[in-house]
């Protein structure tokens, strides 16, 4: 009985131990004593973003589609906050319309166009040639207040609440 139990008892010891002894050597971070190199001073130097130096693609939209910029600047000019005609560039006049009118609307202003810019300025998107879009109808949602009286009585009965 004394030598199942010493012979269990190495089998955990040594399975235990196993893992130690076939692991990999982990990298540490530097201490703040020493001084660790990075490619960042590299390509500073060379004036390439870190991300390109290594071949990497940038991913995201970098730029509006100069077709796409016209739309905006048109839908800017029929709304009073550019003047001129659309050229398709995203310039500094551009960028100033469209600050402006996510301001008026107390939207958070910054240097890309905010979605809900775009549709307030009927820029939205197009479902008329999804699969379900025939005979349906893409009319905004009702607000709060539009229910009916007749449909206040019946919630406020149904949910028993009498008035």
């Amino acid at each position: 009985m004394v030598s199942f139990r010493l012979l269990s008892a190495l089998l955990v010891i040594s399975a235990l131990l196993a893992p130690s002894a076939f692991a990999s050597r982990v990298h540490q971070a530097p201490t703040s004593g020493q001084h660790h190199s990075s490619h960042k001073s590299a390509t500073k130097a060379t004036g390439k973003s870190a991300s390109r130096a290594q071949g990497k693609r940038i991913h995201g939209q970098q730029a509006i589609n100069p077709d796409r910029v016209t739309q905006i600047q048109q839908a800017l000019i029929r709304e009073h906050y550019l003047t001129g005609d659309a050229n398709g560039m995203w310039d500094s006049t551009t960028v100033a319309a469209m600050q402006k009118f996510q301001a008026d609307q107390g939207w958070q202003t910054k240097l890309m166009p905010d979605s809900r810019a775009l549709k307030k300025l009927g820029l939205g998107p197009d479902y008329s040639n999804a699969i379900n879009a025939q005979g349906a109808s893409f009319v905004d949602p009702q607000l709060k207040g539009s229910t009916t009286s007749e449909q206040a009585a019946a919630f406020a009965e149904a949910a028993g609440v009498h008035q």
